[in-house]
């Protein structure tokens, strides 16, 4: 079992960074980020000296695949725009700003209807594209919807993705409550293999 807690450093670059070692990982080195810390997995008898050498390499695997994948607040509105053209009625709710946060770590979204606003948790970092969707619809829905009644999920279903995205997202909430699993690198990698389970995850 990994150490409770852990062992906390801090990175240049990313910031907090928590090292757990497992008795159960004998070779494998992975990394994911759970909220606003880096969480690197490494088996319990690695030398000390190979230590720093594995967080540095994991950190960096890491942060190059959020470069990769991980869209701006500009390009975030944008794609909000694009999904609610394509799915959603043509009177619908349209957002004034759609950004990342760091301070969401019950929910991977939120949204104010009063000032049309939607926030994306920053855990979010990684995921495919098609589960990033499913969260900015569920939450471009909400701006017009408050409750999750049948009229929302009427309109939320409207996205062919969305029973899959959901299932995802359920996976990834275990994730982030248990190690990741051998040889993955963040969330996304880790829960791959769930993400077709269909059950609800919650979002907003």
């Amino acid at each position: 079992m990994a150490q409770p807690g852990g062992d906390p450093r801090v990175h240049p670059a990313t910031g907090a960074v928590e090292i757990r070692r497992s008795a159960r990982r004998r070779r494998t080195v992975s990394a994911y980020r759970n909220g606003d810390r880096v969480v690197v997995l490494l088996p319990a008898r690695l030398a000390p000296a190979d230590e720093q050498r594995w967080v540095e390499t994991m950190v960096t695997r890491l942060q190059q695949r959020e470069a990769r994948v991980r869209p701006g607040d500009t390009e975030l509105a944008q794609r909000a725009g694009e999904l609610s053209g394509r799915w959603l009625p043509p009177d619908s709710a349209q957002p004034v700003a759609v950004s990342w946060t760091s301070r969401q770590n019950a929910r991977w979204g939120s949204c104010t209807p009063a000032d049309r606003t939607i926030r994306i948790s920053d855990r979010l970092r990684g995921v495919p594209t098609w589960v990033l969707d499913y969260v900015l619809i569920h939450e471009l829905v909400h701006l017009s919807e408050p409750a999750h009644d049948e009229r929302f999920w009427s309109l939320v279903r409207r996205y062919p993705r969305a029973e899959r995205a959901r299932g995802f997202l359920e996976g990834l909430g275990f994730a982030a409550e248990e190690p990741a699993p051998a040889g993955q690198l963040d969330f996304g990698q880790a829960v791959a293999r769930q993400r077709s389970q269909g059950r609800q995850a919650p979002v907003g």
